[in-house]
């Protein structure tokens, strides 16, 4: 019986990808250029807005969606976003006075 070779689909390519890259402390994120790869420790360190707008989880871009029940867990981790970066914010401050 002759062995055939299993083409990966286009899904587990870009899996594959995502996972490699995070394994170099890479992130990608789909954009409306088409994917974009950079720093996981230089993405978070942007301002809440930029963060949740690159991942297309600010509240206006996750309203269009209502349609979709994944809205709702899409519309929580915009919020538990926002409160862990407010959090960061404040201890950073506390910090500093400290120093």
């Amino acid at each position: 019986m002759k062995k055939e070779k299993v083409k990966k689909t286009d899904a587990e390519i870009m899996r594959d990808l995502i996972l490699k890259e995070y394994e170099k402390g890479k992130i990608i994120v789909a954009t409306i250029e088409g994917l974009a790869e950079m720093s996981l420790n230089d993405f978070i360190k942007q301002e809440t807005e930029g963060l949740l707008y690159d991942l297309n989880r600010d509240e206006a871009t996750i309203l269009t969606f209502i349609e979709d029940p994944k809205w709702v867990n899409d519309f929580a981790v915009c919020k538990t976003i926002r409160a862990l970066k407010n959090h960061i914010y404040y201890l950073e401050k506390e910090r500093q006075k400290n120093v």
